[in-house]
Order: C-alpha cells, then structure tokens, then sequence
C-alpha cells in the first residue's frame, strides 16, 4: 500500500493503492463531500484480496486534497470527472475498472459518456441516472413530506418524480435537517455523523454505532478536523438532458440497487439499467445508502464479478490499440 499526491493545475489530490500492482487496476469514486476514508479499509482489502489494484482518492474540498474557495472559483462535475481521470494518469492506468457510489455514481456515467476508453467496467449503486433531477426530487419529497413520509421505517416521502421513480424516503429528509442543526464541539459533531449514517444504514442490517464512530474518527484523522466537508452540496447537477446519452454507453455496467437506500430508493438502480445498453442491474435488498460491515462481502463479490466479466486490454483514450 502507498500514497501518490497528485496534481492537476491548481489542485492536489491524495490518492492511495492496494493489492498487487500488476492487477487489474479498480478506481473507487467516494460519494460527496466524503473522502477515500468513506471506502472502509476492511472492503476494499476485500477487492484487493480478489486479485485487483484498487486506488481509492479524496475528491478535491475532502480529506487531504486541495480545499477551494468555491464563491470565487465554483466548479461542476466536469472538473470531478477530470478530477477521476488525472488519479488515473497519476497512478499511469490506462483504464480501469470504475467504482463510483452517490456522486461518484454520478461521475462514473459521466466517465462512462465522455471517456469510455479509460473504463474497463463500470459499476454504479447509491444515486440515480443522468435524466432524474435530484434537486427537484428532493424538494419534491419535501413539499410532500407528512408525518407518514417522515416515518421511522423511511417510507417514500411526497410525490413520485415526473418518471414515476420514488423520491428520496423520509429517512433522508432526516439527514438533512439533522445536518442543519447546530452541535455543541467536537463531540457533538462525531455523535450527529454517526446519527447520519444510523439514518441512511436503513433497517435491513443492524447499524453499528461503534463501528461508524471509528470509521468517523478515521475521517478526521485523515483530514486532520472535525469540520465535515459541505462544498459538494453546492456543485449543480448536470443537465438531465444527458440522461440521453446514456443510450450510446458501450461500458460493460452493473448498477448496484440497495434496497434499503433512502437517498435512491428501488428501482432507480434498474432505471439506469435500463438506459444503458447490456448494462444488468442487482438488487443487495439489506443494504442502505452506508456500507456497513454485513454488506461488504456480498457487495465486494459482485463488483469483482462484473468486472472479470468485463476484463479486456486497457487502452488509454487517444492512444493506439
């Protein structure tokens, strides 16, 4: 295992490797404002122990990377897809096999539309595809959110989406009004993240509070404080018009469904299999937007699955076969 800062312009970027270099190379792209720790050391020693060279990194504004001033320098998801690309340059892959959850989801169809040559795989779990409109959704589910949607066993909350996909549940509403409120020092910022990721877990596994708390605290560690990271919230969607685009990705994808997501609930994960050509879609019913312990067996098993089956000679984009 080593650590690689990499450059790109103004930026630097803290990216670190597992498992043997001479495997096949697996980038994993974290979920907003969460660093490389987000990807649990125990999961992705899984993915290393199947025989791949994982490369986990802090996005830009997370962990070590380059903090930008966001007013005077804003920046969207093109910047995060080069962001994706100059890891891999830094670690000289050609192409890899692209994990992305949340906004990483996000940022692996984008990689998947624009630069299909440097994937070899893609697999996606935790969002939605290009054409839904989170933002709307969420304010959709707000507008909508009764006593019902905001219910403890996370139920849909307000109107479906103009495609009939469900909104966020209540439970995710409940994030983000439990990271609006005001703690009290360092602890009561620890106890409110473990409290988040109680919320997005879900019911299908038990939640370990002790296990986040430690994972949490790794966080800080890495990033040296206990501010959490809130520049993502800020970055526009793309536009859902490039949801279309979808129909031309030739990347063999899995779209991962976590039964238990409040943030995407069932089928968004099917929905963007069925925009995707050959792309299949499976369903872990137990996991929620969090990758708890119980889940990391069953979710490393089907990532390094799709992409043995997906395994072809890595050419870089622009470069000859």
């Amino acid at each position: 295992m080593s650590t690689r800062l990499i450059t790109r312009g103004d930026v630097t970027l803290w990216s670190e490797d597992f498992g043997d270099p001479a495997g096949p190379p697996m980038l994993l792209v974290a979920g907003g404002n969460l660093s490389a720790m987000s990807w649990p050391d125990e999961f992705v020693e899984l993915l290393a122990g199947d025989g791949f060279h994982v490369i986990r990194y802090d996005h830009r504004d997370t962990g070590r990377s380059t903090r930008c001033d966001f007013q005077s320098r804003p920046y969207g998801y093109d910047e995060l897809v080069l962001d994706a690309l100059a890891v891999l340059d830094g670690w000289d892959v050609a192409a890899a096999h692209v994990v992305g959850m949340s906004l990483g989801h996000t940022i692996g169809q984008l990689l998947a539309v624009d630069h299909p040559g440097r994937l070899l795989s893609l697999t996606v779990m935790l969002g939605g595809a290009l054409d839904v409109d989170f933002d709307a959704a969420i304010e959709n589910a707000a507008d909508g959110s009764t006593d019902a949607g905001n219910a403890a066993d996370g139920s849909t909350a307000g109107r479906p989406a103009g495609d009939g996909l469900p909104p966020p549940t209540g439970r995710f509403l409940d994030v983000i009004a439990l990271m609006s409120e005001p703690v009290d020092g360092p602890e009561g910022e620890l106890e409110r993240r473990v409290e988040k990721w109680r919320l997005l877990n879900g019911t299908g596994v038990p939640f370990d509070a002790d296990e986040f708390r430690r994972r949490e605290l790794r966080a800080v560690a890495h990033a040296g404080t206990f501010q959490e990271p809130v520049t993502h919230h800020l970055i526009p969607q793309p536009p859902v018009s490039r949801g279309a685009e979808l129909a031309h990705v030739t990347v063999p994808t899995l779209a991962i469904q976590a039964g238990q997501d409040p943030a995407a609930p069932p089928p968004h994960a099917r929905h963007v299999a069925e925009l995707i050509p050959g792309a299949r879609a499976l369903d872990i019913p137990e996991m929620g937007h969090a990758l708890a312990a119980a889940v990391h067996r069953p979710l490393a098993s089907a990532i390094g699955e799709h992409a043995r089956r997906a395994g072809r000679p890595a050419v870089k984009e622009g470069a000859s076969p």
